[in-house]
């Protein structure tokens, strides 16, 4: 798979890797296995939306904010399958966190930004176990939060 193509195709691009904002590396390698730290929706070290859903940030903005954290994923995982995205098996678990109001109930369409993004990038192996979980706040500030574990040869 020639990912740079496929997101070029989708009006995208693989950010710089980002940076870790704490003690921690942003992915590392166990096996078959990588298994990617929550990212936040930085783009050009800053993040994108901030506060909590939907008092602060609108759920489309949420569900954007939820794509960016896919994005900066791909970019931790490629220098650990040497840009090779053919060694990629499938994407195996999504964990979304969302900051959200106490009577937002709708994190499931949040997560949704980022699990479709995956459907349309990778095709079936994009496709994922999951959760959604609403929280009070993130670091930072930010509204999203997003960590992943792919399986890769």
């Amino acid at each position: 798979m020639n990912l740079p193509a496929k997101l070029e195709s989708l009006g995208l691009t693989l950010p710089p890797a980002p940076k870790a904002v704490a003690a921690y590396l942003p992915a590392i390698r166990s096996g078959e296995m990588i298994i990617v730290s929550g990212q936040l929706p930085l783009e050009d070290g800053q993040l994108t939306v901030t506060g909590p859903v939907p008092s602060s940030t609108p759920l489309d903005a949420a569900q954007n904010a939820a794509r960016r954290c896919v994005l900066n994923a791909l970019a931790a995982v490629d220098p650990l399958i040497d840009s090779d995205w053919s060694r990629l098996v499938r994407v195996a678990r999504v964990g979304v966190f969302v900051a959200s109001d106490p009577t937002f109930t709708e994190q499931h369409l949040v997560a949704n930004g980022a699990s479709e993004l995956l459907f349309e990038i990778f095709g079936e192996p994009g496709r994922h176990a999951r959760a959604a979980v609403g929280v009070p706040c993130l670091p930072l500030g930010a509204s999203v939060e997003v960590e992943f574990m792919f399986e890769a040869r």
